[in-house]
C-alpha cells in the first residue's frame, strides 16, 4: 500500500491526520513515486524531530508504522526523502 505524507517537522505535539483532498499536483510519472492519477490516501504528519540527519524521517517511519499497527521496518521512503512531501510504502497490510 502506498500513501502520500505531507510532513510538519519541529511540531510541538506529534500526530498523524487522514486529510481529504488534493495537496499535491497530478500523480504519476517517476516524481510521485510511479502512482497514477487515482485515489491515494493522504496524511499530515508531525513530528517533533526537527529536519536534520534523517531525523524527521525516522519519526515520520515510527508514526506511520504506529497508526497503521505494523513494524517500522515495514514502512519505506520510497518518494520525497529531503521534502516535505513523500510517498510512503508500507508493506504486510
Amino acid at each position: 500500500m502506498k500513501i502520500i505524507v505531507k510532513v510538519k517537522p519541529n511540531a510541538k505535539k506529534v500526530m498523524i491526520e487522514k486529510m481529504s483532498g488534493d495537496l499535491f499536483a497530478p500523480l504519476g510519472g517517476a516524481a510521485s513515486g510511479g502512482l497514477s492519477n487515482k485515489s491515494h490516501d493522504i496524511f499530515q504528519v508531525s513530528v517533533k524531530e526537527p529536519p536534520v540527519d534523517g531525523r524527521a524521517n525516522a519519526a515520520v517511519i515510527r508514526v506511520v508504522a504506529e497508526y497503521f499497527k505494523v513494524r517500522s521496518s515495514q514502512v519505506r521512503i520510497i518518494s520525497g526523502a529531503t521534502s516535505k512531501q513523500k510517498v510512503l510504502e508500507i508493506s504486510g497490510r
